[in-house]
C-alpha cells in the first residue's frame, strides 16, 4: 500500500550543514526549520493542515478585509468570508491552494501558484516563493506578478511561529522595535494607531509568559536596513525574524491554543496592516505585467 501523502501536500526537505527546512506545497508553507536538532519553528503532523495558519504565505493580502467587502473604482467587491466567527475575509486567496514546485535543489525550493479572477478580486496574478537555506539562515523571497490587463491592489505577508525547542516558549523574551501599535475593534479590524504601552511595548523585551495579544505593530526601527524581531532564551540563544523594509508592519499573535504548546508566538511580516483594501494604508498597486518582490528570513544564534 502506498504511503499516504501528508495533508499539507508534497513536502520538500532542504539541508545545509546542520540546518534542515521542510517546505509544504499547501500554501507554500514553512513546515519546519531545525538547526542541529533544535526546532526553530512550530510544526504540525502529517495528517494535519497548518495549525493557526502556521508557516503559510499570504497573498494578495495578509490578515483581514472587513466583512469581505471593499470598493474597486467605486464598485463594491465581495470576497468569500473565510473567518466566519468575525465575518471577515482572512489571509488572502492561497491558504488552501497547492503550489507547484518549479525548481528544487538540495538547499533551495521555488514554488508558485496562480490567483485567478474571482468574485471579490477580479485579477489574475502569480505568486512565487523562493526558499534558500544556508547553514547560517533561511531566506524567503515572495514575488507577485500581475497577469491581468488592469492594475491590481495587493499586500504580502507570512505567518511563521518561532520557538527554541528545548525552552518553553513562555520563558523566551520577545523584542520588537516598534514605536506604534494598531488598535482594533471586536472583529480585529483597525480603528487607529497609537504609541506602544504596557505589554505591547516590546522595545526592551518582554517575557512571553506575560503576554497575551493579537496585535500589529508599526513604525518599526531598522537594523542594517531591515527590520528584526527577536526571541531570546534565558541562556542567551536567540532566533530572529528579519524582513526587508517593504515589510513595514509586524503582526504578533501570542496563541494559547496552538496544538501541543502552552503558548506559541507567530511573528508575521506584512507589507500592509489588516483591512488595507479599505484603508489604503500600505496598499500597493501592481501594473499589468509588473512584478514586486520582498524578502524575509529566520536567523538563529544558538552558539
Amino acid at each position: 500500500m502506498a504511503t499516504p501523502r501528508p495533508a499539507s501536500g508534497i513536502n520538500h526537505t532542504l539541508r545545509a550543514g546542520a540546518a534542515t527546512v521542510v517546505v509544504a506545497t499547501l500554501a507554500a508553507a514553512l513546515r519546519s526549520y531545525e538547526y542541529d536538532g533544535v526546532a526553530l519553528t512550530e510544526t504540525w503532523g502529517d495528517g494535519d493542515i497548518p495549525a493557526g495558519g502556521g508557516g503559510i504565505l499570504l497573498a494578495p493580502w495578509p490578515n483581514r478585509v472587513a466583512g469581505g467587502r471593499w470598493s474597486l473604482h467605486g464598485t463594491e467587491q465581495r470576497l468569500d468570508i473565510t473567518e466566519p466567527a468575525r465575518g471577515n475575509a482572512i489571509h488572502g486567496l492561497l491558504r488552501n491552494t497547492g503550489y507547484r514546485a518549479v525548481d528544487v535543489g538540495a538547499a533551495h525550493a521555488v514554488l508558485e501558484a496562480e490567483i485567478f479572477p474571482q468574485h471579490g478580486y477580479p485579477f489574475h496574478l502569480l505568486h512565487r516563493a523562493t526558499y534558500e537555506l544556508t547553514e547560517e539562515q533561511l531566506t524567503v523571497t515572495q514575488e507577485l506578478t500581475n497577469l491581468s490587463p488592469d492594475a491590481a491592489p495587493f499586500a504580502l505577508g507570512a505567518h511563521p511561529y518561532l520557538r527554541i525547542s528545548d525552552v518553553p516558549t513562555e520563558e523566551l523574551t520577545l523584542t520588537v522595535l516598534a514605536d506604534e501599535m494598531i488598535e482594533t475593534d471586536d472583529r480585529s479590524i483597525p480603528t487607529g494607531t497609537v504609541a506602544v504601552t504596557g505589554q505591547h511595548d516590546l522595545r526592551t523585551g518582554r517575557r512571553v509568559g506575560e503576554l497575551r495579544f493579537d496585535t500589529a505593530f508599526a513604525s518599526l526601527a531598522t537594523v542594517g536596513g531591515r527590520h528584526e524581531h527577536v526571541l531570546t532564551a534565558p541562556d542567551g540563544r536567540s532566533v530572529t525574524l528579519w524582513a526587508d523594509a517593504a515589510f513595514a508592519y509586524a503582526h504578533v499573535y501570542v496563541s494559547t491554543v496552538y496544538p501541543g504548546a502552552d503558548k506559541a508566538v507567530a511573528i508575521e511580516p506584512m507589507t500592509a496592516p489588516a483591512d488595507a483594501f479599505n484603508s489604503g494604508e500600505g496598499l500597493r498597486w501592481l501594473d499589468p505585467g509588473a512584478s514586486f518582490s520582498a524578502r524575509w528570513g529566520i536567523l538563529p544564534a544558538l552558539g
